[in-house]
């Protein structure tokens, strides 16, 4: 099969249709052996409806339905597991994105090498305040920390070569980073091409404040994870050492103090009233600390089991 379309929805019915009828159309042109997942992430109107109804119409069509709102991540991540295309092909449901744009992110994947070709919407019709000036402060943050130089890591357009979407694992808010899990996974051919950004059409959408904050908050966490989520003792266990050694000089240095003092009978308060003891103490408690951090980090890594982080209600 060359091409899996995974469109992950919330409340998107209005939309579906037409862009079930675009995406056939250009695959019908191209002549291309497809598959569309649909994955219905907790919808409270009529989406899984429509889907059926396009199940019905066109074999082609696939769906996960989940118990709830799992969120964009987990939809990918259940349908990367699914998906059967040589090409993976994902694009929100909202019709911003346009599958015209389909064809020529398979040749990227198929003729040009590519792992990933990531979408970049150069012209926006988002509101400046509300979207676009957050979304240049937060793709800016992610090229400085990844060192992965795409202009647009949150377009929901993207290609990726099969192996590519079986190797990473979505999780949290991490949709937005699916470049750099790639990149840490050693994905290392990773493009970008200037898409075309259409206007929403149908419902209202579903950026807020909190997704900003969130994005930022995974960054971090992301960039951890890449330097040292396999091996956590080298941060903590460092970090814990270096302050355990300098508490411990600092502490053998105000005894020295103490004992010259007295020798040369000068007058020395107790060492418990000097307040770099307890200085000095806390921060051997705090180095102790941090190395048994790492250690149980280091325990957990090699222990963690398969989690599962969503529930589905029904599958087609």
């Amino acid at each position: 099969m060359n091409l899996s379309i995974v469109i992950p929805l919330l409340n998107e019915d209005e939309s579906l249709k037409e862009l079930h009828d675009w995406i056939v159309k250009v695959m019908q042109a191209n002549k291309y052996s497809y598959e569309i997942i649909f994955i219905d992430d907790g919808s409270t109107d009529a989406s899984w409806d429509v889907i059926t109804k396009l199940k019905e119409k066109n074999p082609n069509v696939r769906a996960i339905r989940f118990l709830k709102n799992f969120g964009k991540s987990q939809a990918l991540h259940a349908a990367f597991k699914e998906t059967k295309g040589d090409v993976i092909i994902t694009m929100d449901a909202d019709l911003q994105d346009s599958p015209d744009e389909i064809p020529e992110l398979y040749e990227m994947i198929v003729k040009d090498g590519f792992d990933l070709v990531s979408g970049w919407k150069k012209k926006r019709y988002d509101s400046v305040i509300r979207k676009n000036l957050p979304s240049k402060l937060f793709n800016w943050a992610a090229r400085k920390t990844s060192g992965v130089e795409l202009n647009d890591f949150n377009c929901g357009l993207k290609s990726y070569h099969k192996d590519v979407v079986k190797n990473v694992e979505v999780y949290g808010e991490m949709h937005r980073y699916i470049p750099v899990l790639a990149k840490n996974a050693g994905f290392s051919k990773i493009g970008e091409k200037v898409v075309i950004h259409q206007a929403r059409k149908y419902g209202v959408s579903k950026f807020g404040m909190d997704r900003f904050i969130n994005g930022f908050l995974d960054l971090i966490s992301i960039w951890f994870l890449a330097k040292f989520g396999k091996r956590p003792m080298h941060l903590f266990g460092l970090m814990g050492t270096i302050m355990f050694i300098v508490g411990f000089l600092a502490t053998g240095l105000i005894g020295a103090m103490k004992l010259y003092k007295l020798f040369i009978g000068a007058k020395a308060i107790l060492i418990t009233e000097n307040p770099w003891f307890y200085i000095a103490l806390t921060t051997m408690v705090i180095g102790t600390q941090l190395f048994l951090a790492g250690f149980i980090g280091e325990l957990v890594v090699r222990n963690k089991p398969h989690e599962t982080r969503y529930k589905i209600k029904e599958t087609i």
